[in-house]
């Protein structure tokens, strides 16, 4: 399960980009780890798992591809430790865009530099929009 996970997020990007199950949200492109630090790699739910988010926790970016754009979200306020540089709650910003990551996160013995995002939420919140709450799940790798 690690294994594909991984290779779904380092996995040559769709030649579209759509949106993910009639959701503003599409998958993002080929991602690779950050030179330092540790990144999650956030995917939906369910039988086709689609890669809808990356967040980076240092310099602190979540980079998500909002109607069709990619783009990166600053960090904003974070509480509580989820471990590898991650909190359990944290708030990321840009123009109208707010986003919220929440993630329950698990070390284990067969993973070594990351841990496993076991299950968080995405939330969208846009000035003058509907928000959007996704179920996300993934891994969070590190560099060596």
């Amino acid at each position: 399960m690690i294994a594909l996970l991984f290779a779904l997020a380092i996995a040559d990007p769709p030649r579209t980009v759509s949106p993910t199950n009639g959701l503003p949200l599409a998958p993002l492109p080929r991602q690779a780890l950050p030179a330092q630090g540790c990144a999650a790699f956030l995917f939906t739910g369910g039988q086709a798992r689609t890669l809808v988010g990356m967040a980076s926790a240092a310099p602190g970016t979540l980079r998500i591809a909002l109607d069709g754009q990619v783009a990166d979200y600053a960090r904003q306020s974070q509480t509580g430790s989820a471990g590898f540089g991650f909190a359990t709650t944290t708030v990321y910003q840009a123009g109208n865009v707010t986003a919220t990551l929440e993630l329950a996160v698990q070390t284990r013995r067969d993973l070594s530099q990351g841990a496993v995002v076991d299950s968080g939420t995405l939330r969208i919140d846009r000035t003058g929009q509907d928000t959007v709450i996704l179920p996300v799940a993934g891994l969070i790798g590190c560099a060596a």
